[in-house]
């Protein structure tokens, strides 16, 4: 019998950390730094995963560093965590462990631009 693993985890999110960015800059200043931020989040991510697979390590943590800041901003809390588990792992020499841990940042990735993409959906 062949089991098939359906791996899903829930994206936390810092809906006081939006609704201040909101307050802050305005309904559209907002919209437009979530709109930048999610772009180069979405465009990072496809890159650690290139870079890991060309095993570009050096290359592939200094990309998941600059997302941590990117996701807090925008409070992606469990993106943010991830990627940082990402940079720690780079540097132990485990392969499995960072494999397994970009694979949940893809994942955590994913998962988190939806659930803010479908947040500003409900909030126009």
């Amino acid at each position: 019998m062949v089991v098939k693993l359906r791996i899903e985890e829930k994206v936390r999110l810092d809906h006081d950390r939006l609704e201040h960015l909101y307050m802050q800059l305005g309904p559209s200043g907002a919209e437009g730094v979530v709109a930048r931020a999610m772009e180069e989040l979405a465009a990072r991510l496809a890159r650690v995963e290139r870079l890991f697979k060309r095993g570009e390590l050096v290359e592939m943590q200094r990309a998941a560093r600059s997302m941590i800041a990117i996701s807090e901003q925008i409070g992606m809390e469990t993106f943010a965590r991830v990627a940082a588990d990402v940079v720690a792992l780079s540097d132990k020499g485990d392969a499995a462990a960072l494999g397994a841990c970009v694979s949940r940042l893809i994942r955590i990735g994913e998962g988190s631009l939806m659930a803010v993409w479908d947040l500003q959906d409900a909030t126009i």
